[in-house]
């Protein structure tokens, strides 16, 4: 540097005695430029302390960095290449902030316990905002609870009521009775009313005289036999007797249309003996008397029965037949004994 120094004093000293002082000038300010970038190039030096105690002057190449180390310009055109394992932890953490040297010189930093810490450390999340819990209650406490809940409970309880209602009129139970127990035991009442039998309550009998029975009544009442009549040949007439009424026309049952509705449940309460192939003691003699529009039908059996008509067992001689009668077209209908006319 000296010598650099000597040379152009002396070259500035010989261009003032040829050339005049501008020249001089113009060679100082040269001189000056070249000095001031030796002396910033030397300003970029760095000492770098290495592991085996020696001490390195020189530029990092950031150019020339790769996984095996780095290479330092130590003078004018000399370049020594170090390893990063050669550099000390101060050197190496130096390195890391410059954003080409980081990623070769990372894995060669140790990490202290206190940044291992650090970095293992879970992070505080803050928690999002949660809706609390609803405390517990029994089935029943939740049911009341809310009023969704009261109004659900009491549809239910209606519909338990209303259950025990049909279950009354299907089994013909008293009403009062199975509507007050399913009151009382809700669901369980009901379906033990539901298992009994049905109670078949039989009509009570009519000693209302058939049409028919009646003009034979009357007619033997004018009958011009009856009574004392003159001696023919010392024989004399004797009086008649009165006819007997029919066996079994006391027995006979007459629903009419208007005191009765005729339908399927009706059958089914009233002659549930007549839907069996074998028929009861108590109503194997009797049969059904049906007048209807299509005509007047004797029927053994009721073979079927729909929501709209019933199909009745006719016997005509030995042979039988089913008639289709809808329950529209019923007048009357009879219950009365085989031998009634």
């Amino acid at each position: 540097m000296l010598v650099v120094l000597s040379l152009g004093l002396v070259l500035v000293r010989f261009v003032a005695i040829c050339y005049g002082k501008t020249i001089v000038c113009r060679l100082w300010l040269m001189i000056g430029l070249l000095v001031s970038g030796l002396l910033a190039g030397v300003a970029r030096a760095d000492s770098f302390q290495l592991n085996n105690g020696e001490t390195l002057t020189g530029e990092v190449l950031a150019s020339s960095a790769n996984d095996d180390g780095v290479q330092v310009k130590i003078g004018e055109g000399e370049y020594k290449r170090v390893p990063w394992a050669r550099f000390s932890q101060t050197d190496l953490k130096k390195f890391a902030q410059n954003k080409k040297l980081e990623p070769f010189v990372e894995p060669f930093i140790e990490i202290t316990r206190e940044e291992k810490a650090k970095k293992t450390e879970a992070p505080n999340f803050k928690q999002p905002p949660r809706l609390d819990r609803a405390a517990q209650h029994s089935l029943f406490g939740a049911f009341f609870g809310s009023g969704l809940g009261v109004l659900i409970v009491l549809l239910l309880y209606g519909a338990n009521v209303y259950a025990a209602y049909e279950i009354a009129i299907f089994r013909a139970l008293s009403v009062p009775l199975v509507c007050g127990v399913a009151a009382v035991l809700p669901v369980a009442g009901p379906i033990i009313f539901l298992f009994l039998a049905t109670r078949v309550q039989r009509a009570a009998p009519t000693w209302e005289t058939a049409p028919e029975a009646a003009a034979g009544v009357a007619a033997e009442a004018v009958n011009p036999m009856q009574g004392d009549v003159p001696h023919l040949g010392g024989l004399k007439l004797s009086h008649s007797e009165p006819a007997q009424a029919a066996p079994g026309v006391a027995d006979t049952t007459t629903f009419q249309r208007g005191q009765f509705t005729f339908n399927r449940r009706f059958f089914e309460t009233k002659f549930p003996g007549f839907f069996g192939v074998i028929r009861r003691d108590a109503d194997k003699d009797m049969v059904l008397f049906v007048r209807s529009a299509r005509g007047q039908f004797v029927g053994q059996r009721i073979s079927r029965i729909a929501a709209n008509d019933l199909h009745l067992e006719v016997h005509k001689g030995h042979a039988s037949e089913e008639v289709m009668i809808p329950f529209t077209e019923i007048q009357e209908i009879q219950l009365r004994p085989k031998e009634a006319p």
